[in-house]
């Protein structure tokens, strides 16, 4: 192996832990501590509750319907080839007063795509869903919650702030019940913090939703008991002079 060949070789192993580094925030203890925004972490009093990988026509109108019977607004993080399935249930989730997140175009982690092609799925499903709905997204969530610097980039440029959770329910395994997703929830359930959950199983086990779908009358039970508030990831992160996003 010649000189050349040994700094090109020295030259991307630095370039992949640059765009690595970031992952290291898929660690809830480091997150929590050192970048309590992007853990989701909020103002007390409140819960934001999140939902990824929809819009799915068999299950997201089911939540919309349980959310509006309890008057909740929530922030659904959209899949850019969900949306292209069912683009107008993605203008349904806006009409009925909740926000929209990124999710990206196609669910794979991160860390097995070179930074340009990350950059490209962010975009991508960020000019979609604001196409689609007339509304630009504001935050974004990776797939499996693992960050890369050029998914960072990507999202400054969009305009969009990266946020994970302090709290999910394994509600995408086929052994989930609604009881077990309440159980794993409460486990890391506080005011201020953020819930992940899944109105969707693309990237799941079949019907694992029904699960998700089961266990949210009682979370929201839980908070309503708490007096804790359950909000939009803008009501919960940003300053009031900073929303809404549009």
């Amino acid at each position: 192996m010649n000189r050349v060949t040994r700094r090109a070789l020295a030259v991307a192993a630095g370039v992949g832990v640059a765009n690595a580094l970031p992952a290291v925030s898929s660690a809830p203890a480091v997150r929590n501590v050192l970048t309590p925004q992007l853990a989701g972490i909020g103002r007390p009093g409140q819960v934001a509750f999140t939902f990824d990988d929809g819009p799915d026509p068999v299950s997201t109108p089911l939540f919309l319907d349980l959310l509006a019977e309890r008057g909740v607004r929530a922030t659904f993080f959209l899949l850019g080839f969900m949306v292209r399935r069912a683009p107008g249930l993605a203008a349904e989730i806006v009409a009925a007063g909740h926000q929209l997140g990124v999710h990206g175009d196609l669910h794979r982690n991160l860390l097995l795509r070179d930074p340009v092609s990350a950059m490209t799925d962010i975009r991508r499903a960020h000019d979609l869903i604001a196409e689609t709905t007339g509304v630009r997204p504001g935050w974004y969530r990776p797939p499996y919650g693992i960050l890369t610097a050029g998914a960072c980039l990507a999202a400054a440029r969009t305009g969009m702030q990266p946020v994970l959770w302090t709290a999910w329910g394994r509600d995408w395994s086929a052994r989930a019940t609604p009881e077990s997703v309440r159980r794993v929830v409460r486990r890391k359930l506080v005011d201020t913090g953020t819930i992940l959950l899944h109105d969707a199983d693309c990237t799941s086990a079949p019907g694992a939703w029904r699960s998700t779908l089961g266990a949210l009358p009682a979370l929201l039970d839980d908070c309503q008991e708490r007096g804790w508030r359950p909000v939009t990831l803008d009501d919960h992160l940003l300053p009031p002079d900073a929303r809404p996003r549009s």
